[in-house]
This record gives C-alpha cells, structure tokens and sequence, in this order.
C-alpha cells in the first residue's frame, strides 16, 4: 500500500506539484485533501479525499491512518491560522502523532533587512498574510513532530502570480525595468525544489524539530528577474516604467483595469497591486544552506527554470 503521505491544499500550486513528486517516488501514497475533490490532483497511487482542513471531527479519522503530512492550505489569512491551529491540535491528539511538514512563508520575517537565515529572530509583520504564517508557524513550533520549510517567491509552471500573471504584465510592456522601485531582492525558489525539500524533509531522519529556509543561493533584484524571465518570454526590449507611471497605474488605471477584466474587456494583464511594489523595494536576502548541507538539496539554475516556465506560458497556458 506504500507510506501514506496526507497532503493539505492539495489543490493549490504547490500542493499540486508536491502529489505529484510523491507519487512519483513509487514509495508514498499521497492523499491528496481539499475541499472540492474536483480540483484535487489524481492518477496512479493516488488517493483523492474532499475534506475541510479546518474541521477537527472530519481531519481526525484521516490523521490516523497516514504516516506523514504535509500542510500547504493557502486560502485568507484566517484560514491560514484555523487549518494551522486544527492540524496541530488534532495530530497531537492521534495515537501515534504523525511527522508534520510545514510550509510557511518568507512572510514571516516581517521588515527585516539584510541577510537573514533560520536563526534570524521574527519581528512580525501588520501584513495579514504574513501575520497568519507567523501564527501558523508558532503553532508547528509547539508540535514536536513538526519540520518547517520556508518558502522565498515560489515560480515555475501554473504559479499564479510570479509565473503567470507577471508574464502577462511583462508581455504587456506594463512592467518592466522600475529602476530604484524594483533594486529590492527577489528571493525566488523553483516549484520543484520545494516539492523535493518536502519530499526530503519527511523521509529524513532527525529533522523533526527543524527549519529550512528556501531560496536560491545568489537571487536577482527584482529588476534582474523581470529582466531575464523578458528574455525567455521573448518580451523585450524591456521597457523602463517611470515612477510617475507607476503612480499613474495605481491611481487610475489599476482600478479601471479591475473594472474591465470583471467586465472581460481586460488586456490580458493584471493590474499592479501596491504590495507587489512594496516587496519589489524590500531588501532581504535568504540565506539556505542549512537544507543544502542536511538533505543535500541542489537548487534548479535560474536560466533553466525560466525557459520552463516562459515555454509553459507561451504553449498557451493560463492560471485563474
């Protein structure tokens, strides 16, 4: 029957790509959990189970018969926090706690400026979505089964912002070289690696207990990475956008442009959100070695996985 391996938010990117790298393994049986069994990824060795990761009374009966989980629930923030708090809770409650791997967030560094690695201490941050995984990484640090891997800016094939959705702006020419608005670090990680992290991270012995930062050992500024992920879309020359531009597409044209896409009249392109601007500006680099020197983790070269991911866009395919 194999290790059954349950993962939660199976039906989002990363989750998607995590099912798929157990499966592939030949030793795990995933079970792939969501709350629309619809959405949720199957195939050969894999189980399919609808089922709300916030209900303690439907997760219980599951958490029993797994050796292992993984926790990738996305959604709101509140909804970070209430899987995260039910999870926890309920497998320490289980006959034999299951090993629990975590993923959390860059987020949860908050302001921090600099390098910064797993030692680094938490600030917090006011931003809901980091404020939950800060929560929901609290909650893992009180599970003694618990391994925390922490994700920088995760792109690849189907990733819905920083593959996707940055593509289209990209080919727009609605973005593209910010000058000093963009001089910020973009800490990215290929969907892949974090699939095999967490594939590593629940057959290894004696990582229970630990963290792992995420994210390539020499990252670009943002500048660079819409730079080169231009080049292998084929979207360049890449053009310079002001920062009265910029303003302008936040004060006027970002709020139309929500308007017409609901309308579908849209350019094909997103609007720019002021928090993307934000981490486009933030100066924090992760520093990862410690997975690299446990598990032996080696990272997908930054040219390679954007000829990929530019190939998977080009072939026509969209995220919602």
């Amino acid at each position: 029957m194999g290790f059954r391996v349950l993962v939660l938010g199976a039906g989002g990117f990363i989750g998607r790509r995590i099912v798929t790298a157990l499966a592939a393994g030949g030793w795990a049986r995933p079970v792939a959990a969501g709350r629309h069994s619809a959405s949720l990824p199957g195939g050969e060795g894999v189980e399919v189970r609808a089922l709300d990761a916030t209900d303690p009374e439907g997760l219980a009966p599951v958490l029993e018969g797994v050796g292992a989980v993984v926790n990738c629930v996305a959604g709101s923030a509140p909804n970070i926090v209430s899987a995260a708090r039910v999870l926890f809770a309920t497998a320490a409650r289980c006959a034999a706690p299951p090993r629990i791997v975590h993923l959390s967030s860059l987020a949860v560094y908050g302001s921090a400026r600099g390098e910064v690695d797993e030692s680094t201490p938490l600030s917090g941050t006011r931003e809901p979505y980091g404020a939950a995984k800060l929560v929901a990484e609290q909650l893992a640090l009180s599970y003694p089964r618990a391994v925390i891997l922490r994700p920088g800016i995760v792109y690849g094939p189907a990733s819905p912002w920083w593959s996707d959705r940055i593509a289209r702006l990209l080919v727009a020419r609605r973005l593209g070289d910010l000058g000093a608005a963009a001089q910020g670090v973009c800490n990215l990680v290929h969907v892949n690696d974090v699939a095999e992290a967490v594939v590593r991270s629940v057959r290894a012995a004696d990582v229970e207990g630990q963290i792992f930062n995420l994210a390539l050992p020499q990252p670009p500024t943002w500048n660079e990475y819409f730079r080169r992920y231009a080049q292998a879309l084929g979207a360049t020359p890449l053009r310079r956008i002001s920062g009265s531009r910029l303003a302008f597409e936040l004060a006027l044209r970002g709020p139309l442009l929500k308007v017409t896409e609901m309308l579908g009249y849209a350019d094909g392109a997103p609007p720019l959100r002021p928090w993307l601007l934000r981490l486009c500006r933030h100066d924090i680099t992760m520093r990862a070695q410690r997975i690299v020197q446990a598990l032996g983790l080696a990272w997908t070269p930054l040219d390679g996985g954007l000829a990929g991911t530019a190939a998977w866009f080009r072939a026509g395919n969209r995220t919602a």
